[in-house]
């Protein structure tokens, strides 16, 4: 098995604490425990007093499943697997799913462990091209081109990292006629999926062999507790939790319990995600009024977008220059593979972003 750099960690790994103004971030600005307490009305460091530090339930709480199902229309307790976060989500489905000889169909510019991962396996994929001129969305015809006999899985990410892209209700109904007719899984993770007052409904609730995997990271903003889940058939769940005996037996007392806390009281913490979100939002589309030199397709739902620069020097020169001389941070285009593009967060506070924007600006005229 052999694992190819996961170039955006690596980078944020290598960049990312030695910034001033991180505009790339994907999760919204954490709470501190007593920030979390209060914006909830519990009192949570009573009950965090009465946690016992073993593993926990084995394969997560009832409570805990039972809040988690909350997000959809349908399924039971059977129906989740509790994870590491929403990448050890992913990593577990294509590991119990996928085999050497297999063929998945992932999008490109996205997270690159969908396609990446899958290679390290044994398996072969297709990228479909997002275009940035048809507001990166793609086509049905785009998987109808790239499906085979060998394809086993379609890998989206909805809302799409870095783009934002939304796969819409219409698109994953013809995706789910497709996949049947090739009786092959859709995994779709929707760990940026949630601030919309538009949300289209999961492909778990809709495909027998649809698979959904989400955590509490990105638009909760509690990266720190490392919960995440996959939804899925009962099958296939049974032996994501065969398989996690191997792996990592349990998410642990701790994350089991605040996690559950958090997803009981989604609708004031999503709330303060949404206004952070939605000022950040307008700030980027005044700024862009002004800012001739960068382009961008702001979406409708998640964290980020990828903003388009219009000068002729590759993006890791220029996010190394920018933070040595001015402490902005951005993830370079080049870790998704599409060069002259910065990956932007919506997620900071307004001021962090609002001054971020004007030193970056300051900076590409001085360059230009």
């Amino acid at each position: 098995m052999e694992l190819k750099e996961f170039s955006v960690e690596t980078w944020m790994t290598d960049h990312e604490q030695d910034c001033k103004f991180n505009l790339a971030d994907t999760c919204v600005s954490a709470l501190t425990i007593n920030e979390l307490a209060k914006l909830i009305d519990v009192d949570l460091l009573s009950k965090i007093g009465q946690v016992c530090l073993d593993y926990g339930p084995i394969t997560g709480s009832s409570r805990l499943k039972q809040a988690i199902l909350s997000l959809y229309k349908n399924g039971d307790e059977d129906n989740i697997a509790i994870t590491h976060g929403a990448i050890n989500a992913n990593q577990h489905v294509m590991d119990t799913i996928l085999s050497p000889g297999d063929h998945v169909i992932a999008m490109t510019p996205s997270y690159e462990q969908f396609y990446t991962y899958p290679a390290s396996l044994g398996c072969s994929y297709t990228l479909i091209s997002l275009k940035e001129e048809n507001q990166w969305k793609p086509t049905i015809d785009d998987f109808k081109d790239a499906i085979k006999k060998e394809t086993k899985m379609i890998i989206l990410n909805s809302p799409n990292n870095p783009t934002g892209t939304v796969i819409d209700e219409a698109l994953m109904s013809s995706l789910i006629d497709l996949a049947r007719v090739h009786d092959c899984y859709i995994m779709v993770d929707e760990i940026y999926k949630g601030l919309s007052e538009k949300t289209p409904t999961s492909v778990c609730d809709l495909y027998e062999k649809g698979i959904v995997t989400n955590g509490l990271s990105k638009i909760f903003g509690f990266a720190g507790l490392r919960l995440g889940w996959v939804k899925a058939n009962k099958e296939l769940i049974k032996k994501i939790n065969f398989r996690r005996d191997y792996t990592i037996i349990s998410s642990g007392a701790f994350s089991d319990m605040m996690s559950t806390e958090i997803l009981e009281h989604t609708s004031p913490i999503l709330k303060r995600s949404r206004d952070i979100v939605k000022i950040n939002k307008q700030i980027l589309s005044s700024w862009l009024e002004k800012e001739n030199l960068v382009t961008c397709v702001i979406p409708e739902d998640g964290t980020v977008c990828f903003l388009h620069y219009h000068l002729p020097v590759d993006s890791k020169t220029l996010c190394k220059d920018l933070q040595e001389k001015t402490g902005v941070f951005f993830v370079p285009g080049s870790c998704f593979d599409k060069e002259y593009h910065l990956r932007f967060g919506f997620t900071q506070d307004p001021h962090i972003i609002e001054e971020g924007l004007a030193l970056l600006s300051s900076y590409l005229h001085a360059f230009q």
